[in-house]
């Protein structure tokens, strides 16, 4: 199959890498300036195995492709959108973006039935152009079980790579199973700006954490999701003590983060549903505050 990345991250770079090592035909979508840097290959060092591979490059879609996985961070989803012309020949549309409301925007753009929800747990970024360091010890990709068909033969290949793979029925809970472990981890890394583990260690942050988590399950149950709290809790402190989210390390490198794909649905979830939410909120103003003193020391 021909596949379509925008966003040649590290989330996009994995997904390409792999698939190219698989056989597959693989095209970036690269912004001008990032095509004109990009060496035209993948280099991937992950915990599952070091090569190189080459593949395709575009500013744009302008070729018909079985699946365009789109990667990109949340802020970036509206300007990289344009380079996938209205009339692009697509089959499959399968997002890997952080948050929830992406969904159904991009169904609003392309058509329901075309949009396959998706999500992707893993650490992974890029370290140059073409340059993918794959970090964690696993990658859970979860698709919606409607996008089976087209996505069946592409997970066995990242099942055979090293992934675990699942296709999950419900959207709803699909979407929510990941943000629920994704957001307490972001925002409270990002608040104390330290790894995993050592928010785990003070007493306080870890607090604020678990409550964080109960809060986002709270929501997530209320929203028609099928969620475990203690599952969610117990997999976080599973998580190896230097891990960091890449919420917290577009903070530290002075890229936007996202605040509101992340926290937003949690915190109107709550307001939704009459739902409180101080744990989420206040880490939330953490945040923030270290952004604004960010600002003005830069």
């Amino acid at each position: 199959m021909h596949h379509g990345i925008l966003g040649a991250g590290g989330v996009g770079g994995l997904i390409g890498a792999v698939l190219a090592k698989a056989g597959e035909n693989v095209t970036l979508i690269l912004r001008p300036q990032a095509l004109a840097q990009h060496p035209g290959g993948i280099a991937l060092d992950s915990t599952f195995g070091k090569f190189a591979v080459p593949v395709s490059l575009a500013a744009k879609v302008d070729q018909p492709l079985d699946v365009l996985w789109i990667t990109v961070k949340a802020p970036q989803l509206q300007s990289a959108l344009e380079s996938v012309p209205a009339n692009a020949q697509l089959r499959a549309i399968v997002p890997l973006l952080n948050g929830i409301d992406h969904v159904q925007l991009l169904r609003e753009r392309f058509g329901h039935d075309r949009v396959i929800p998706a999500t992707i747990a893993v650490e992974s970024e890029r370290t140059a152009p073409g340059v993918i360091v794959h970090r964690s010890p696993w990658v859970r990709l979860n698709a919606a079980t409607r996008g089976q068909s087209i996505l069946e033969s592409s997970f066995q290949e990242f099942d055979r790579f090293g992934f675990e793979c699942n296709f999950i029925e419900n959207e709803t809970t699909l979407l929510w199973s990941k943000l629920v472990f994704l957001a307490p981890i972001a925002l409270s890394t990002t608040a104390a700006a330290a790894p995993i583990g050592e928010v785990r260690t003070d007493p306080s942050r870890k607090a604020r954490l678990e409550a964080c988590v109960r809060e986002a399950c709270a929501v997530a149950t209320a929203s028609g999701a099928t969620v475990d709290v203690n599952a969610v809790l117990g997999n976080i402190g599973k998580l190896p003590p230097q891990m960091r989210s890449s919420m917290q390390k577009d903070v530290a490198a002075g890229r936007p983060p996202e605040l509101d794909a992340i926290a937003g649905p949690v915190l109107r979830g709550a307001e939704k549903h009459g739902l409180p939410s101080p744990a989420t909120h206040a880490l939330v103003e953490e945040i923030r505050l270290r952004l604004k003193t960010a600002t003005r020391q830069g």
